[in-house]
């Protein structure tokens, strides 16, 4: 219950707000408070100050306030260590479900400062440390499981710092408009449904000059370079080499043709189906029950497949 009471006070203290473009760390984005090992210095610091005033201390006092100071001289190397940094979220590539998204950040230093042990923290306790150099860029890779198809975000993300004696914890909230597209975990195999093709398997051979064919015999008014010279050398007669070529036909992938029952292994299976498909050459078009994609191929068909499966009755 206080949990829950705390986290929804820090929810209306710190409003969530989704960011496009480039953030930049002014000192009201930076929030600054002592950490446990700070509070203990703090309370050793009164205890300091107590016997100095008890026992008439001089040297006690100017221990006392040389700690207090440098305390203090930490809280400001804190909060500069964060101020004026800029952000940019980059794409996140797709990835299966299942797989770790890679969400990429751009850290820019304007400033003559370098910045030393930043550290960017998710909702889900993953953490990654970098370190930004003086007027420098650095690219940061920020990793995160994905679980379920559709759309992942990073959520809100913490980068916080405690350089540079740890005695301080300066952070801000950072929540970018960056989603990852997720697709279906693929089964590990399925056979391609029939396609419209003469031989049932989406291609068919047509006369080309691709792939060596046979031999044939000669007719008049055949090419000359087409003539199997080692074969008329061998005594087979006067013969002419052919060729084919592979051309694809109308593979359907039909989400009604899936035999699972189950929605999720019914896509599992059409995201292998595509994959398979793809990768033998074949041209193939997506049937859903929320539409339909063509017949095509290539990698940018392969994606938009994916995504139609991916965003299936997502909202």
């Amino acid at each position: 219950m206080f949990t829950r009471l705390q986290q929804r006070f820090r929810t209306w203290l710190f409003r969530p707000k989704i960011e496009q473009g480039t953030v930049t760390l002014t000192q009201r984005r930076i929030f600054i408070l002592p950490t446990k090992q700070g509070l203990m210095l703090g309370f050793v610091l009164v205890l300091m100050l107590l016997g100095d005033i008890n026992y008439n201390l001089s040297l006690g006092y100017v221990l006392t306030f040389l700690l207090a100071m440098m305390a203090v001289m930490s809280m400001l190397h804190a909060f500069r260590n964060l101020a004026h940094i800029e952000i940019r979220a980059g794409r996140a590539d797709a990835v299966f479900c299942g797989e770790a998204a890679h969400f990429i950040f751009h850290f820019h230093n304007p400033s003559k400062l370098d910045r030393h042990q930043l550290m960017l923290r998710g909702q889900d306790g993953t953490a990654v440390v970098i370190d930004v150099p003086a007027r420098q860029h650095a690219e940061v890779i920020y990793p995160q499981t994905s679980t379920h198809r559709g759309w992942l975000t990073t959520g809100r993300i913490t980068l916080y710092t405690e350089f540079p004696l740890g005695l301080f914890h300066a952070w801000s909230y950072l929540h970018f408009d960056t989603p990852c597209l997720v697709y279906p975990q693929p089964l590990p195999e399925a056979a391609l449904p029939p396609g419209d093709a003469p031989d049932g398997a989406g291609k068919r051979a047509v006369a080309g000059d691709d792939d060596f064919a046979g031999l044939r015999n000669y007719v008049a008014g055949d090419a000359l370079p087409r003539i199997a010279w080692k074969a008329y050398a061998r005594e087979q007669g006067l013969q002419v080499k052919q060729f084919s070529t592979q051309i694809g036909e109308e593979l359907w992938l039909d989400f009604a043709a899936a035999p699972e029952i189950n929605i999720e292994h019914k896509l599992a299976r059409m995201t292998r189906w595509v994959l398979e498909a793809e990768a033998q050459g074949y041209r193939y078009g997506l049937r859903m029950p929320d539409g339909e994609l063509p017949p095509e191929h290539g990698s940018a068909h392969r994606d938009a497949c994916l995504k139609r499966i991916a965003l299936f009755g997502l909202s």
